[in-house]
Formats: structure tokens, sequence, C-alpha cells
């Protein structure tokens, strides 16, 4: 890690808002983002740029073609080599920012090891796909009394929301009890997304994460809805229920679930990831020597990449394997048992 040189925040320094001494809080903290694609890449960098301090990330995916409109982390090589998104944003983010500490993790951030990756976070920022993580990162924060950002893009149209745990404002299930039931949602995979748009509502929860470690959240909470095409704003505001199940009543059933083997669809992907019952730290060099004998096995950094008569698969580290061309979960995991077995 280098040292700063003279001057790099001077015209950030000179804000009334920061100040020298707010530049040496965000210099001293750290913000955990869950997920490396398009919100997270935009808040990642961001916040490398401003200075903070320790910048955590995780994504559990690789580097995709289509991902490259909006992504800003990554470039066509990463998608040509199919590089997990950890290594391609570590490398990144390290090049912008050589004076702070980051560190991406390749996992997948889930009810078993949530509250040890958040534990240490100054802030957390939403930069998933899917509302049952949101709902787990809820359950985390409001538990530790730690502060995050709600955030989420789909077509033309973002949502933020700071979540201030203790402060007696709402949580993120005080405005949306429940998730919303499969299939009724649209996703990146069926409208599409507008990379400005993904900009902006990056832009906005990187500028409530700086206000939050700096001591100076918004006064009143609010949903911010914006339609970034129509240039239409409109900020909802909104009350903690005396009666939700998080903030309220203290009960976590997203943090408190244990997960089984298991099979997710990935949001805008043709493909199907495949997550082990315990956590394992997989020797790939056994596994890649293994491999070799049922098919065609290449590797680089933190994946492995096999292809069998049948189907093809990238291995993680911690056991998990996204099985590519295919929605069907339950063919998805006999494929992954076939060639990885039970762990």
């Amino acid at each position: 890690m280098r040292k700063t040189s003279p001057g790099r925040y001077a015209r950030q320094e000179i804000l009334p808002q920061i100040g020298v001494d707010g530049q040496r809080k965000l210099a001293s903290a750290t913000a955990f983002i869950v997920g490396g694609g398009g919100l997270g890449g935009y808040q990642a960098e961001l916040l490398a740029r401003a200075g903070l301090g320790r910048l955590r990330m995780a994504d559990r995916d690789l580097v995709e073609w289509h991902n490259l409109h909006r992504q800003v982390l990554f470039q066509e090589s990463d998608a040509e080599a199919n590089v997990s998104k950890a290594e391609a944003a570590a490398r990144r983010l390290r090049e912008i920012n050589s004076t702070i500490e980051v560190e991406v993790l390749a996992v997948d951030v889930t009810a078993r090891n949530a509250l040890a990756l958040l534990a240490d976070a100054d802030i957390v920022l939403d930069a998933t796909d899917n509302f049952e993580t949101r709902y787990l990162i809820n359950d985390v924060c409001v538990k530790l009394a730690k502060p995050w950002v709600y955030a989420g893009v789909v077509g033309t149209v973002g949502m933020v929301m700071p979540v201030l745990p203790g402060s007696g404002g709402p949580c993120l299930r005080c405005v949306i009890p429940v998730p919303p039931e499969p299939g009724t949602m649209a996703t990146c995979d069926t409208a599409g997304v507008l990379n400005s748009a993904v900009a902006v509502i990056a832009s906005l929860s990187a500028t409530l994460a700086v206000r939050i470690l700096l001591g100076a959240p918004p006064a009143e909470i609010g949903l911010l809805h914006a339609d970034i095409w129509n240039m239409s704003f409109n900020l909802m505001k909104v009350k903690r229920d005396e009666r939700c199940p998080c903030c309220a009543l203290q009960t976590f059933e997203f943090l408190d679930s244990r997960e089984l083997f298991g099979s997710s669809a990935l949001c805008g992907r043709n493909s199907v990831q495949v997550t082990p019952a315990r956590s394992a730290r997989l020797d790939f060099e056994a596994l890649r020597n293994r491999l070799k004998r049922a098919g065609n096995v290449s590797s680089g950094g933190l994946v492995i990449h096999f292809k069998a008569e049948e189907g093809e698969m990238a291995i993680f580290p911690d056991g998990r394997a996204i099985v590519a061309d295919t929605t069907d979960s339950a063919w998805a995991k006999a494929f992954y048992a076939r060639y990885i077995g039970g762990i």
C-alpha cells in the first residue's frame, strides 16, 4: 500500500460538508459492498476514489460480455477469460487507489456467513440482484445496529433508502414487509437495464454512505424512487412500523434460516448457482486432476472451468458452482453431484 500523495483529496477536503476532519473519518472507515456488478462497481469506485480506508466486497459471479455495458470495473479481457468478478474487481480497485485496503471475496453472502462478513463494517451497501439477500442484509444490520443503504435498479427505474438501526427510523421490512412473490417483479433479464440509471442510483447510495460515515445522515428517512429516463424523482417519506418483525420485534428469520444443499437461478443468466450444504475450501489441484479424467478443464485465478459432454460449470474455492446453459435447478444439482459430489 502506497502513501497518499499530498493534495490527492484536496478538492474533496475544501467541501464544507467534508473538510480535513471528514477526510480523516473516511480514511478510518470500513465499507462492505454486497455484490460487485453494476451497482457495486460504481459504488466501489466512488468510495475508493473518495479515500475510504478499507473497502470490502463480495461477489459470487463471473464476468460475462453482457455485463460490460454497465459494470465499470470490468473490461473485455475479463469477459473473454470469464474470470471471477472478485478477482477482476480487486485488481481494478487497487489500480484506482493503491493507498487504501481492498478485499474482494468470491463468495455468496448467505445466512451461514453474513454475520461474520459484515461484523466489522461501519457501513453496508446493497448491490445485490435479489430480495432474499437484501432481507438477509437487513436482518444482520438490524441485529448488529449497523447502518446500511438499500439500492436497486431495473429498466430505467431505481430506488434507494438508508436504514439506520437504533435511530427510531424504519428498516427495509417496515417498507416492504415480505419479499415479492417469484415471477411478480421485473428483472434485468426481462426488462433490461439502463447503464446511466445504474450510475445514478449507485452515486446516490454512495453519497448516503459517505454522509452516514461522516455522522451527517439525512434528517428524515425516505425511499427515493427515480425514473432516470423521464428525469422523475420522488421521495416517499416512511416511518418505522411498530409491528415490524425485524426492527420492532427483533426476529431475524432470514438470518436464522438454515440452508441445505440448494440452487438458485441467476438474474439475467441462463445459469443456475449450486451451493453445497456446508461451507468448504476445495483442494483445487486435486479437483482439477480428478475432473481432467471426465472432461475439459481450464483454470485461472479463483475459478475452475469444467466442460463435460452433457454440460459445463464454473467452480469456486468455497464449493459453489455456476452451471451454464440451464434454468433447471434439479438438473444443475444432479450435474454438480455427479462430478463434485456432496460436500
